[in-house]
């Protein structure tokens, strides 16, 4: 029998959270998210785990942080104001290296703005949302499935890196429905909890980096001394008062992901062979981005899409290649401009780079990327 079903995009991370092993969600309702905590209220009993319904978003997710450091795998979900909310507590993951995947369905802001509309204003506040240095993941999906396998993939890379991961989703995408057929749990690939290595007695010290430069912290509850501050601490997790220490840790937060980097970046080329031309597009707006490209096409214009799946780390390497292969560049978001200028950096000025920006409630129409398109030729 079809495993197929029709499915929101809410939906879709809930039903990939559970695959992906998440047994602790805790949240609080805003739209456009909160389908997901519905979900995970219906589904987490059903499994042995535990849904909480938080009195506001700071609550939320600092509950979800105490049970990741009991051993569980968790998620929340919110959107604009609600993450906002959440920032000092995201840079306490951060520091502590406390696995936890976020999801942000994005609406209008700023503040309480437009709560039903669709916007991806927050991309540069995923990046630099909280103080301080610190490294971020933050993926974006197009589809009611790519929800699904998203998802799966930031509890995967919030386990493997010891992380908070961002699941930057906008309102297109979370309210979407679509025929989706899930693959069987058997096809899966499960990221663990990671363990340690050695015993309180072989000297262990729960902030020592493995191989890849990240610590195998044992759960709470399971016999070992843990400390854990948002203060810069050593290996042993207690706070020190060192510039070397300081350098050495604030390092080792970045270069663990770093070093990763060709493993993290998804992006994702379509009528790219022969382009002259490109649109650089991301989440829902891909959508849209996609068919205004295939339009051009058919007019004789060639030009092609790249789609950013990862959004954090920035996929500097594909823009700059990118950039050498075209002779400009349009990027469309539904924001004032907030990635574009990442685009024009990692483009180098190898070619121009102009922006196609909407931020009025409403979704982009092909035609007004076609119309976009036409403009960067016109004046290149």
């Amino acid at each position: 029998m079809s495993n197929a079903r029709l499915m929101q995009g809410n939906e879709a991370v809930a039903e990939g959270a559970l695959l992906a092993g998440v047994r602790f969600f805790g949240g609080y309702p805003i739209t456009p998210s909160t389908e997901i905590a519905e979900g995970m209220a219906k589904m987490l009993p059903a499994v042995g785990g535990t849904f909480i319904q938080m009195e506001d978003e700071i609550a939320s997710m600092g509950v979800v942080l105490g049970a990741s450091l009991a051993g569980k795998k968790v998620l929340t979900a919110s959107s604009g104001p609600g993450i906002s909310l959440k920032q000092e507590l995201i840079g306490y993951a951060a520091a502590a290296e406390i696995p936890v995947v976020i999801v942000n369905v994005q609406r209008v802001g700023p503040s309480t703005g437009q709560p039903t509309a669709p916007a991806q204003g927050d991309v540069m506040q995923a990046r630099w949302g909280t103080h301080g240095d610190h490294p971020i993941i933050a993926l974006s999906p197009w589809s009611v499935r790519e929800a699904f396998d998203i998802t799966i993939k930031c509890v995967n890379y919030a386990e493997r890196f010891r992380s908070p991961v961002i699941l930057l989703m906008d309102e297109i995408v979370g309210h979407l429905r679509e025929k989706v057929e899930l693959p069987d749990e058997s096809e899966l690939n499960i990221y663990p909890r990671r363990e340690p290595k050695i015993t309180r007695a072989e000297g262990y010290e729960p902030y020592k980096p493995d191989d890849d430069l990240v610590p195998n912290i044992a759960d709470f509850g399971k016999g070992y001394h843990i400390h854990v501050t948002g203060l810069i601490h050593d290996e042993t997790g207690f706070p020190v008062g060192s510039p070397k220490v300081t350098k050495d840790a604030i390092e080792r937060l970045h270069q663990k992901i770093e070093i990763a980097i060709d493993d993290i970046i998804d992006i994702e080329e379509s009528f790219m062979d022969d382009a002259e031309y490109a649109v650089v597009a991301y989440g829902g707006t891909a959508r849209t981005a996609y068919e205004a490209v295939k339009h051009a096409r058919e007019r004789g214009i060639k030009v092609g899409l790249m789609r950013l799946i990862t959004i954090w780390p920035f996929a500097d390497k594909a823009i700059f290649e990118l950039a050498k292969r075209v002779k400009g560049i349009l990027v469309a978001e539904l924001n004032y401009g907030q990635l574009v200028n990442e685009v024009k950096r990692a483009a180098n000025g190898q070619c121009p780079v102009d922006l196609c920006a909407k931020y009025n409630m409403q979704i982009f129409e092909p035609e007004e990327i076609e119309d976009a398109i036409d403009e960067m030729i016109k004046h290149i």
